[in-house]
């Protein structure tokens, strides 16, 4: 991620001491400011084909008639007589169902769509990341207030009881002979990972990127570029390691955090590009991969499209050889996504840090578990992270940095910025710069920024009033790449108080830090495969179901008492399920 928070601050400068000091002329800007998204074209920063490509091809999964066919060497024969016959470019052959992925023309199509040996064709559904950039709930570093000795502990990971399982006593160290998730490989189905993040050392023994077709998984464009970071705070949640911390901010725990498995094998399945998408061939593949790797859980934070007979049957064999799969719901708020609500995989929904449904979280009756999705603090690529503190007078309020905000330092008079739905928002500009503050409201995150900015914002501090006290606020974030300066979310409380004091003076300072906070789905799901991990370290002959059986049985019931398509079964915790295992 390029930091253009300094680069801002230089523009800004160069309007001038001289007429920078009076105030902006209606829809006047600032020369030499540059604000706003840098976009680029579709599938230049990504190896993941769109649906239909400049050649005219089409992905596609292409199912063969049953019989001797079910066989890999079978399926590996007819897609090449096929290829040969057809044309078709066939990219993956599959074990456990009767099909190839391929990319074909029209023409193509239509000969398959004839042959004795094809059954179907169907589309290859795109599938996304079910993450969210944070909602400012709380101070930072408030997840751990009353934690034990270790300050590792997130609020998160104490909800679901990770800690009581393999810190019974609370010093801070693993307990001897506890069940830390040791001896269970967890694949992580996702963008990659910062494979070099300190809290990662020793617990990646295998990967794979289904992206590129090499063994480095890390989350990276083809020029070298960060992708979104998803990955990473996935895994991080299921198996970070206890005591290995990366670089810490302020208001964060000089430790870091530790997953719900600090002694699980990760593998890791790169299949989400840059954006966050994939593609559903791209996934089935991943599946076959964690099967011959030896994987017993198989976390999966994406989502979308529909179930079809390839799909249930990829995921039923994935259970049937002894793997249960765990997926995000959905941060829609209505029906369950798939591949969530296919019958052989287990869907979570999220809860914040006071136990109640996220506003995002997907429902149904497909929704199994529920666990801590809300302002989840975790790892991310080393310093693509960033953490704030503000401070206006004598007031230093809680802040939460925009996700891919740049770091940097401002200093300016807070000045009222309304909606910053135009340019001339920002009441008494100058040039000489300001930090503003922007009321909520319905002008996308990105247009306000750019608004501001031009009218002389060194940093922008965006309300979120329209979220109650300490509830959950607005989710914002700024686009991935971009010329931004330093930005911050703050709740309700905090925008009453601070508009109280527009025209004093106001400081932010952004530091790079190898964690952030992110909201959604997919921030629960791993939380369930880890404490699925810590149930088959403890009992290493449980089935899929059993486990899963295990940890919907014992969950705190949350909502109408019993299983109800707000909260399933209810929040996993995870030292109940093992007392019910005993």
């Amino acid at each position: 991620m390029k930091r253009w928070g300094f680069v801002g601050l230089l523009a800004l400068m160069a309007c001038g001491p001289e007429s920078s000091t009076r105030p902006l002329s209606r829809g006047q800007t600032c020369p030499g400011v540059v604000a706003g998204e840098v976009t680029t074209r579709q599938g230049l920063d990504s190896p993941l084909p769109s649906r239909v490509q400049g050649d005219g091809r089409q992905s596609v999964l292409i199912r063969f008639r049953r019989g001797s066919q079910t066989q890999a060497s079978r399926v590996t024969a007819t897609g090449a007589e096929l290829t040969r016959a057809t044309g078709a470019k066939v990219s993956a052959v599959y074990r456990n169902i009767p099909a190839v992925a391929a990319r074909v023309n029209a023409l193509e199509r239509f000969m398959l769509e004839h042959s004795p040996l094809v059954e179907s064709i169907e589309e290859d559904q795109r599938w996304s990341s079910q993450g969210l950039p944070p909602a400012l709930t709380q101070p930072e570093g408030a997840s751990t207030l009353g934690a034990s000795p270790s300050d590792e502990y997130s609020e998160g990971l104490r909800l679901v009881q990770g800690p009581a399982v393999w810190d019974a006593n609370g010093d801070g160290v693993l307990d001897p002979g506890a069940p830390t998730g040791e001896g269970v490989k967890v694949c992580v189905i996702d963008s990659g990972l910062d494979v070099e993040h300190p809290e990662f050392q020793g617990a990646v023994v295998a990967s794979h990127d289904f992206l590129e077709g090499d063994d480095d998984p890390t989350d990276k464009s083809e020029k070298g570029e960060w992708g979104q970071g998803h990955g990473t705070h996935v895994a991080g949640i299921i198996g970070a390691r206890l005591g290995q911390g990366g670089v810490t901010g302020p208001r964060l725990n000089a430790g870091g955090m530790v997953g719900v498995a600090p002694g699980a094998s990760l593998l890791i399945a790169r299949v989400l590009d840059p954006q966050g998408s994939t593609q559903m061939s791209v996934v089935f593949s991943a599946l076959e991969w964690c099967e011959s790797q030896g994987a017993r859980v198989l976390s999966l934070s994406l989502g979308g499209g529909s179930p079809t007979r390839n799909s249930v049957e990829a995921f039923k064999a994935a259970l049937d050889h002894g793997m249960l799969v765990v997926a995000a719901a959905g941060n829609q708020g209505g029906p369950v996504l798939y591949p969530a609500s296919d019958p052989s995989v287990l869907a979570v929904g999220a809860v914040d840090a006071n136990e109640r449904r996220a506003n995002f979280s997907s429902m149904g009756n497909a929704l199994g578990l529920m666990a801590p999705g809300v302002d989840v603090l975790s790892t991310f690529p080393r310093g693509l992270g960033t953490f704030a503190e503000m401070s206006v007078n004598d007031l230093v309020p809680m802040s939460r940095s925009l996700l891919y905000s740049p770091t940097g330092d401002a200093l300016g008079r807070l000045v009222d910025c309304g909606l910053g739905d135009s340019l001339d928002a920002c009441q008494d500009a100058t040039c000489d710069g300001f930090v503003a503050y922007v009321h909520p409201g319905a002008v996308p995150v990105d247009q306000a920024m750019s608004n501001v900015m031009m009218q002389g914002a060194r940093a922008v501090i965006f309300g979120n009033e329209d979220a109650p006290a300490g509830g959950a606020a607005d989710i914002l974030s700024l686009p991935r790449r971009g010329h931004w300066a330093p930005a911050v979310s703050v709740n309700q409380a905090t925008g009453t108080v601070l508009r109280q004091r527009l025209g004093t003076f106001a400081r932010l300072s952004l530091v790079p830090v190898d964690y952030t906070y992110v909201s959604g789905t997919s921030m629960a799901a791993p939380f369930v495969s880890g404490v699925a991990a810590l149930l088959w370290s403890a009992h290493p002959t449980l089935t899929p179901l059993q486990v899963r059986e295990a940890m919907e049985a014992s969950a705190r019931d949350l909502g109408t008492p019993g299983r109800d398509p707000a909260f399933g079964h209810g929040l996993v915790h995870a030292h109940d399920a093992l007392q019910r295992l005993q």
